[in-house]
């Protein structure tokens, strides 16, 4: 697990006791999923590359500091468009490209239904989706992404299971993962323990 970073901060232990909580209503649950990869997306993006950039405040010329490559934010639908827009309050330039999996509940399989890249990839792409059960959709997910052609990976869930991590980790060794919680186990029926229900029902009210 070299690749995995699992945030620690005090706030993050906070948001997730909400997260879990099964009385935690829609709109305070979106709302914690959204301060959760506020601080996900903080973290991901510490060795952004930067360049100088030439300004004048209002006192005096002074150099400082821009991002200038181009990224990606690629989330897993349904659930994953849940954590855009704060990743976007970070990263106003970033594109949002789109990538829709459903599980074969016989086979517990990811099915693609849905794929929208551009024919120009980002430098950088970060791949979101808060739960990182089976590893399934993940590796499946990565995968595209690399062969659409971009090189550097990561990917960010509120939540994830020793097995998809080493899943991803297996097949994906390049892939950086940032999450706020390994959980225990995934159960009978691939679900992750203790886990927090089913996010993109929790986060579009369709339980």
């Amino acid at each position: 697990m070299s690749r995995v970073v699992e945030l620690k901060h005090p706030l993050v232990r906070h948001h997730m006791a909400m997260l879990r909580d099964k009385n935690t209503p829609t709109y305070i649950f979106r709302d914690q999923i959204r301060r959760l990869t506020l601080l996900l997306a903080y973290e991901a993006t510490a060795t952004l590359p930067v360049e100088p950039i030439e300004i004048e405040t209002p006192l005096c010329k002074t150099t400082c500091k821009h991002v200038e490559t181009r990224m990606g934010l690629v989330p897993i639908l349904r659930a994953g468009l849940g954590m855009c827009d704060a990743v976007q309050d970070l990263i106003p330039q970033a594109e949002i490209w789109h990538l829709g999996f459903y599980r074969d509940e016989s086979t517990l399989e990811p099915v693609e239904y849905y794929q929208k890249f551009s024919d120009h990839p980002p430098e950088i792409a970060f791949i979101l989706d808060p739960m990182l059960a089976t590893g399934g959709s993940a590796c499946e997910a990565i995968a595209m992404v690399k062969k659409w052609g971009v090189n550097k990976i990561s990917m960010l869930c509120t939540i994830a299971s020793p097995e998809g991590i080493e899943k991803v980790q297996d097949v994906h060794p390049d892939v950086t993962i940032f999450t706020c919680a390994i959980d225990e186990c995934l159960n009978e029926n691939a679900y992750i323990v203790p886990g927090l229900g089913d996010a993109g029902d929790r986060i579009f009210n369709t339980l």
